[in-house]
């Protein structure tokens, strides 16, 4: 993808987030209890934790219940306003999604929950990575789930459609990508990621990974992938 029309996207998110707020934060209102156990499992009592890509701050509350240091950022302003209202003890930030505001080796585990299938473009992807790596701590732990997009019957016809315009040279996306109509907005971007593409993103950031999996919201086909790794 060129890099041009992938700072293009990437805005683009960012205005379609302040753009759809009100239906997100209904939709986003509790964590998904399906997911609970990368918290519950992996994460120690006094540890700094990164929420990256916080959203409403939905997750706060499961943080809070294991006693950590919790930071929250996103690059909604909008979802950051409505975090800071909802939870006013908490430290909150709004971020411009690559350059992150905190010392290198800040952080013992930082989470990417339902984050990077809006992130364009491989470069932007490892960029982010990279800098997530600065600021954990040496055997800092990351934590990262995405959508299984390719196991939604929708979605599996849009990357049928999307690769043949690829093929024909129609479309400046990458093969992966989609553009769909979510919660109100319009052509929104999602890259439907495999597991293979997840681990190559690992390698390629020298992250070591400890678990890949499958979890699953309310009925099958809302699968999510995650990973856990460590710097």
């Amino acid at each position: 993808m060129e890099e041009s029309f992938a700072k293009f996207l990437f805005q683009k998110v960012q205005k379609d987030y302040n753009l759809i707020w009100e239906s997100f934060a209904r939709a986003r209102e509790k964590p998904w209890k399906e997911a609970e156990f990368l918290v519950k499992d992996y994460v120690k009592e006094g540890e700094k934790v990164l929420d990256f890509g916080c959203g409403i701050g939905q997750w706060y509350e499961v943080f809070k219940e294991k006693k950590v240091q919790y930071f929250g950022v996103d690059f909604s302003e909008k979802l950051i306003e409505i975090a800071k209202a909802k939870y006013p003890d908490a430290n909150f930030q709004v971020i411009d999604g690559i350059n992150l505001p905190f010392e290198k080796e800040f952080f013992d585990k930082v989470y990417a929950i339902a984050v990077f299938h809006h992130l364009p473009s491989e470069k932007i992807r490892i960029s982010v990575l990279r800098e997530i790596k600065r600021v954990l701590k040496k055997e800092g732990i990351l934590i990262l789930t995405v959508w299984n997009l390719r196991k939604k019957w929708k979605t599996k016809k849009l990357i049928l459609k999307f690769f043949i315009l690829k093929i024909l040279g129609k479309t400046k996306l990458d093969f992966g990508d989609v553009l769909m109509d979510w919660m109100g907005a319009k052509d929104f971007y999602f890259h439907c990621f495999s597991k293979k593409e997840l681990e190559n993103l690992m390698f390629q950031t020298s992250f070591d990974i400890i678990k890949i999996g499958e979890f699953f919201v309310k009925k099958k086909e809302n699968s999510n992938l995650y990973l856990v790794a460590q710097k």
